[in-house]
């Protein structure tokens, strides 16, 4: 109780938190030499952080640009009888960067040459960071619904797919942490598990596998800021998407926003269907229909240049079924599913001088997630109906002095989990003699959770050194605190344009809440005589990156990355059968070793474009503790492989590329692939069993001898048209084929920890998109 009260009072006293850790504000007022304001157009833009802007001052000449992520840009303003001027700016603080531009009258033949080459390298960067801008946002392949963002993310190096489009960066399992706006999201939000934020609500990512701020914790896999769209024009103006192609999908996307005076007004919606849903275990894609939808509501007030206060409300949902395996296709089964997601934030920032900048952050959030199944399911009748209700507060003062960038705050979580969870077999064959019949759980637990961080960026010459402490306090089944330092030093080489840099993260992370109850409930000893259960404790770990960002003939960049990761209760998850329902699990250990590289080129005359290379290699020690493990299965848990196994998400290579060719300014072409070298598995039966299960063809494509899927492979090509453009309005028509070479690629087979998962055959999208 006496924690508790610390962090109200720290949050009173804090008063403020900043939307999100590294990203900032410019503030720009352009004059003539005598003072008098001009109206002008501005360009800013950094290739490091793929940030490109065209926008213009108001008529008293000021210009906010918020939401920059945290770099070096090229800023230029320019008007009609003036000189135009070009700086090279930082944006190093959530403290507004406050610049004045005093354009000069312009002289007979002057011209400016504006070159991007200074931005191409963040010299200041201490880890790796991957910026998704707003160009690759609008070009990007075409998605199936509720991937759009989660594709984007699984192009960055170090990121790999498995099952039904679930996220795993650098080997973690349910560790991917979206922050939204400025709003930690801890739960998986993939597909089936979570609705999603679909991109066209995107108007720039960062990405996140190291370096990762003392601001964040509990879910330390990876980090994936998302600053939602936003545009503070005058007057009524908005965009609009419509998409269709294979499997039925249809898409719809509408944006309408309006500014008067310091107000901004933004309503958008988004609505999406397809018959390729999850990513089925068998070829036929039995039962795989779905829906998508979300609204969102979104309110800004800027008040005398030093206040705003914000307040969104968001409604998302999903409503799918559960794909057959063969047997259960014969049998008749029908399994549906639903995830139903409300969230309300109400935001306040204040700067109080030029060097010190706070905010407050309220939200209240309610998750529901069901499950139905038919009485002809098999081998059980699974039901569940599961929510998660959430309270969250987020406080913390931002201060520039000197070579410093300070940062304090706090941050506090309280919710409720509630499980009801039954199942009733229907084919003993499947399960161990004495396998209880029927099995019913209730469940319900407090969730409270603190944080206190305190961070500062010194900025010496050219070295940069990040420092990072935080403290957190879980308590849902078990009680647990850490405190967790977080240290990133780079060095700049100007004459060779390189950046070297090296960091170290101590992560808390705590467990997955999707069925958290269940899978630590000592109930399930009711199931079987042989059961194995303990509560899933939180993660503990430590993870290291060295790293090197070059400059390449002013027109590229390459990036290169080792890491490793030593982790206790390395989390996992456990699929029940083929329901898509996952149960919480740990290991005792795991070690994470792997290697990155990317190079890319932002642009050069018509091409861009960028390829990169991932090897990792994962091993996790038995015992494993959590899920829903029966009968010879929680013997296997504690016995296979001589008590250690590879990582599920242990795919040595994957390697992936894309290459775009503008034939005029508005018409383009790209042409990419992707490269994975198969993960692991683990089948208890025989090959003629596997067939009469999965079929011929999928069973092909895995190597018994290896215990490895095959590898996958595909070729993926866009046609992109700019039909009409005037202004700020414009139509352009995208379309897409994904794996033109049409290659059954099997994602995962049948093992202990997860089911099948067939990657999409060769498919094709056409969008249509509007602004306007």
């Amino acid at each position: 109780m006496h924690r508790a009260i610390v962090l109200i009072l720290l949050l009173f006293w804090c008063g403020f938190a900043w939307a999100a850790s590294d990203d900032g504000e410019l503030r720009l007022k352009v004059t003539d030499p005598s003072g008098e304001a001009l109206q002008a157009q501005v360009g800013i833009s950094s290739e490091a952080n793929q940030y490109h802007a065209e926008t213009e001052t108001n008529a008293d000449g000021t210009l906010a640009v918020h939401r920059l992520p945290f770099g070096r840009y090229s800023l230029r303003v320019q008007r009609a009888g003036f000189s135009a001027m070009v700086w090279t700016v930082e944006i190093r603080s959530s403290v507004p960067r406050v610049i004045t531009a005093v354009l000069p009258v312009a002289t007979a033949n002057e011209t400016v040459n504006v070159t991007d080459a200074d931005t191409l390298v963040d010299p200041e960067r201490t880890a790796s960071v991957e910026r998704i801008g707003s160009a690759t946002i609008s070009t990007r392949e075409g998605s199936l619904p509720g991937r759009s963002v989660t594709d984007l993310v699984n192009e960055q190096p170090g990121w790999l797919y498995e099952g039904d489009a679930v996220l795993h960066p650098r080997g973690s399992e349910y560790q991917t942490q979206f922050v939204v706006d400025g709003i930690p999201l801890t739960e998986n939000r993939s597909p089936g598990l979570g609705p999603q934020i679909e991109a066209e609500d995107v108007q720039s990512m960062s990405v996140y596998t190291a370096g990762f701020p003392a601001e964040y914790g509990r879910k330390l896999g990876g980090v994936v800021e998302i600053n939602t769209a936003r545009d503070v024009r005058e007057g009524m103006h908005g965009k609009m998407e419509l998409s269709g192609g294979s499997f039925a999908t249809r898409d719809g996307y509408a944006q309408l926003q309006y500014g008067w005076g310091a107000n901004t007004l933004t309503i958008s919606g988004d609505g999406g269907a397809t018959d390729w849903y999850l990513n089925p275990p068998v070829l036929e894609n039995f039962t795989n229909d779905g829906t998508v939808g979300d609204f969102a509501v979104n309110y800004e007030r800027d008040l005398r240049g030093r206040d705003r206060i914000g307040l969104s409300v968001r409604r998302e949902q999903a409503r799918f079924d559960v794909p057959n395996e063969l047997v259960q296709q014969a049998a008749g089964q029908r399994q549906n599913r639903g995830t139903d997601e409300t969230a309300g934030v109400l935001s306040y920032q204040h700067v109080f001088t030029a060097d010190l900048l706070a905010e407050v952050k309220f939200m209240a959030r309610s998750t529901d997630a069901t499950l139905a199944s038919n009485g002809l399911a098999t081998p059980i009748i699974a039901a569940q109906n599961r929510s998660y209700d959430e309270q969250y507060a987020k406080a913390a003062l931002s201060y520039h002095r000197g070579v410093n960038e300070w940062k304090i705050g706090a941050e506090a979580d309280f919710a409720t989990l509630q499980e009801r969870f039954s199942d009733t077999i229907t084919n003993f064959a499947a399960f161990d003699p004495g396998t209880s019949a029927q099995f019913a759980f209730l469940g319900s637990a407090p969730d409270h959770e603190q944080a206190a961080f305190l961070q500062d960026e010194i900025h010496v010459g050219r070295w940069t050194a990040s420092l990072g402490l935080r403290w957190d306090h879980y308590r849902l089944l078990v009680d647990k605190q850490a405190v967790s330092p977080r240290i990133g030093v780079a060095r700049y080489l100007p004459p060779l344009g390189l950046v070297v840099h090296a960091s170290y993260d101590r992560v808390f992370q705590t467990p997955a809440m999707e069925n958290l109850l269940l899978a630590s409930s000592a109930q399930v000893a009711a199931l079987s005589p042989e059961v194995l259960r303990l509560p899933v404790r939180p993660s503990l770990g430590n993870d290291f990156e060295i790293g090197v960002s070059k400059e390449l003939a002013g027109v590229a960049r390459a990036e290169a990355n080792v890491f490793w990761r030593n982790a206790a209760n390395f989390a996992d998850d456990d699929l029940l059968l083929n329901t898509s329902v996952s149960f919480p699990i740990a290991f005792r250990r795991a070690q994470v070793r792997g290697a990155e590289a990317k190079v890319e080129l932002p642009q050069w005359k018509r091409l861009s474009g960028w390829v990169s290379y991932s090897y990792m290699q994962g091993i996790e020690y038995l015992p494993v503790t959590g899920g829903l493990f029966l009968g010879d299965e929680a013997s296997q848990a504690l016995t296979q492989f001589g008590g250690r196994l590879p990582i599920t998400q242990d795919q040595r290579n994957t390697a992936r590329a894309r290459a775009m060719y503008a034939f005029t300014p508005r018409i383009w072409a790209a042409v990419g692939g992707a490269y994975g070298s198969g993960l692991p598995f683990e089948f208890e039966g025989t090959r003629d069993e596997a067939i009469a299960q999965y079929g011929q063809a999928l069973v092909d494509r895995v190597d018994f001898a290896r215990g490895r899927v095959k590898p996958n492979f595909s070729v993926d090509a866009s046609v992109g048209v700019e039909v009409w453009k005037r202004e700020k309005k414009a139509v352009r028509v995208q379309a897409d084929v994904e794996n033109l070479n049409d290659r059954l690629n099997l994602i995962n087979f049948a093992g202990l920890f997860s089911g099948n998962s067939v990657a999409p055959p060769r498919s094709w999208s056409l969008r249509v998109g509007a602004e306007f």
